[in-house]
């Protein structure tokens, strides 16, 4: 079975601005390298870096139980991780110069505009955003909505990379200008995992990056519910915790134990736990996949 630590020997991002990774969201992780391939394949088809196999794509085996997304590609891979530098770049670090492939606006660059906090779009050297969605407009592309399965825009995605994981926002869509890829974030989010051996136009090649996205609305942080005028990438990130950390309790039971809440009084009978029906769980909690779900 592969182990969460074999991360170990990766470039690991600033103490400074990571989070620990939980050990539910570890668990997940070796779950998924250790199975080796997406059971229930939301779509497939896709590349990782170009010259890559077209063997990645979006997985839903977790989309019913965790009520999550994520990328995944055979064999034990997951994905990679490219820069993007679409957006509002403003006065950043130049490590955006070297792309050859930018747009000067992101896909839900109204919607944050219209979020009226001084900014008319996200800024690639400040957001952590991560790209979903493929566009499928032009001929023998291959298209994918996230939407179609409870993602919504500028919604919360957690990012493990090396031994450390960061919140995001799904903030812009890959083109139909290329081979179709998955795999992508700002270059705030790329280089706070690998520091400067990412820029726009050198990505991390490993396929051992965990993109996680959640469905619902309340994964959405909103206008009030992120600094979105935020003057820095740890000032962002950090705007993200209080809607991350309550998404990830989602996931295996929120990590060794029963997540902490006071709308569960049945201990051993709460998000997470073990279930057999749904009299097994708390509330209004159901049993699926023998784990009490919301």
């Amino acid at each position: 079975m592969l182990q969460f630590f074999v991360l170990a020997g990766l470039l690991v991002a600033p103490s400074t601005t990571a989070r620990d990774v939980p050990q539910n969201v570890k668990d997940l992780y070796n779950s998924i390298r250790s199975q080796g391939s997406c059971k229930n394949q939301l779509k497939g088809g896709f590349y990782s870096q170009e010259g890559d196999s077209k063997n990645f794509g979006y997985c839903g085996d977790h989309l019913t139980d965790y009520r999550i997304m994520y990328l995944q590609g055979k064999n034990g891979n997951l994905v990679n991780m490219d820069i993007d530098c679409d957006g509002a770049l403003g006065d950043g670090d130049g490590s955006c110069d070297s792309s050859g492939d930018t747009q000067p606006q992101t896909t839900f660059q109204e919607t944050v505009a219209g979020y009226n906090k001084g900014i008319k779009d996200l800024n690639a050297y400040i957001h952590s955003f991560v790209v979903l969605g493929n566009d499928g407009s032009k001929s023998g592309y291959i298209e994918f909505k996230p939407e179609q399965y409870g993602i919504e825009p500028l919604s919360t995605v957690a990012v493990v990379c090396g031994n450390k994981m960061f919140y995001g926002v799904w903030g812009d869509t890959n083109g139909d200008d290329g081979p179709p890829l998955i795999g992508e974030v700002s270059d705030a989010l790329g280089r706070a995992c690998y520091g400067t051996a990412v820029n726009g136009n050198a990505a991390h090649d490993e396929n051992d990056v965990l993109y996680i996205a959640f469905t619902g609305s309340d994964a959405v942080p909103g206008a009030n519910g992120a600094k979105w005028n935020a003057k820095s990438f740890s000032e962002f990130e950090a705007s993200l915790g209080t809607v991350g950390d309550k998404l990830v309790q989602r996931i295996g039971g929120g990590g060794g134990g029963t997540p902490p809440t006071s709308d569960c009084s049945w201990e051993g009978h709460c998000l997470g736990d073990k279930c057999s029906t749904n009299d097994d769980c708390d509330g209004e909690l159901v049993c699926k996949s023998n784990k009490c779900s919301e």
